[in-house]
């Protein structure tokens, strides 16, 4: 090619364009640096997704953020609120989803905003039609916080409260998930490889028995358990699906058959998380059982030191825990049985 200044000139815009288009940005640092924050509840993913902005000595409330105006709940992007499951917020029931998260702060309250668009810049093109849910909250004053932060506190098996702490302002809202929505996960996942082992369709029924809920498909669980292997646990969970639902004969013939199949170790492990669940009436039944069937194993006096420990025969339960001590079987259990024994003849009731 024969080179004039029409080509120089033609060749150099195109090595250019292409050098502008082939460039690689750089990736610096955020001065509000990008944060994650994932709780799960039940089997329900919560993940809020911010960038921090920092005090700075600056004037936040009404000079950074204005008051009565929609503010992104964090700097950069939107914040972003996902949950994995429908939800509840302060008792207002929200769709699975991503949000976009605004809120409007005023003197004292607070309007919490989950917007369907969550993948603007900021709360710049923010529009109200798109709104999934507005709450009202009232803000509470708390220590100084000099980087923006969302926290997850207050959690129960079912709810959390979510809270933005900036400068010296907390503002809370309360997330609740719907227990029909884990009910639904479990029963998919007992459509998989769960189906065919015990232990899992024990647990799904457990899961539902404990909350009282959707005990008709909790018992077909506890039964295909108990068809793959029939064992001690899930004979009590049928047991106990069958008394919550007002069958106590066939619940009395099922738990029988449960003390038939019982070993020591499982019948006083029973009593004791009864014990742990503040039952102990029925965890003295179980001792009893044991104390029958087992007389003369560690098991046997063990529970036998327990009954008498709750009757306040203190010197009596130290008798049957040093006999329990001489039958046992490693040295790490009788050193448990050693710190029993110090509590009883300190008079103190084991079983507490």
């Amino acid at each position: 090619m024969k080179f004039n200044s029409k080509n120089i000139f033609v060749f150099g815009t195109l090595l250019l364009a292409t050098i502008a288009t082939s460039r690689a940005d750089l990736e610096l640092p955020d001065v509000s640096q990008l944060a994650v924050n994932k709780q799960r509840i039940g089997l329900t993913d919560i993940t809020i997704t911010y960038h921090r902005p920092l005090v700075n000595g600056r004037k936040i409330w009404g000079g950074v953020v204005p008051l009565g105006e929609v503010w992104r709940a964090g700097a950069n992007e939107n914040t972003t609120i996902k949950f994995s499951d429908a939800v509840s917020v302060e008792g207002q029931p929200l769709a699975k989803g991503t949000y976009g998260l605004h809120m409007i702060p005023t003197a004292d309250s607070w309007t919490v905003i989950f917007s369907k668009m969550s993948s603007a810049w900021g709360s710049y093109t923010y529009k109200q039609e798109e709104d999934a849910l507005r709450v009202n909250v009232k803000p509470l004053p708390g220590e100084m916080e000099e980087a923006l932060e969302f926290a997850f506190e207050d959690l129960t098996p079912d709810t959390a409260k979510i809270t933005l702490r900036w400068e010296k302002i907390v503002v809370p809202f309360k997330v609740a998930i719907d227990v029909e929505a884990t009910v639904a996960n479990i029963r998919n996942q007992m459509r998989g490889r769960s189906q065919y082992e015990w232990d899992a369709l024990n647990d799904a029924a457990q899961f539902c028995l404990n909350r009282k809920i959707n005990l008709d498909e909790a018992l077909k669980w506890a039964d295909a358990s108990i068809q793959n292997e029939e064992r001690f646990e899930n004979l009590t969970t049928k047991a106990d699906l069958l008394k919550a639902m007002n069958k106590p004969d066939e619940a009395k013939k099922i738990w029988d058959q449960a003390l038939a199949k019982a070993t020591a170790v499982r019948l006083y492990s029973h009593a004791r998380q009864l014990q742990s669940e503040k039952k102990g009436a029925e965890a003295m039944e179980i001792l009893k059982v044991v104390v029958q069937r087992f007389p003369d194993t560690v098991f046997g006096h063990l529970a036998n030191a327990r009954i008498k420990s709750a009757a306040g025969d203190f010197a009596g339960a130290a008798e049957d825990a040093k006999k329990a001590q001489a039958a046992a079987l490693s040295d790490q259990q009788k050193k448990n049985i050693k710190a029993l024994i110090d509590r009883l003849e300190a008079k103190q009731d084991i079983n507490k």
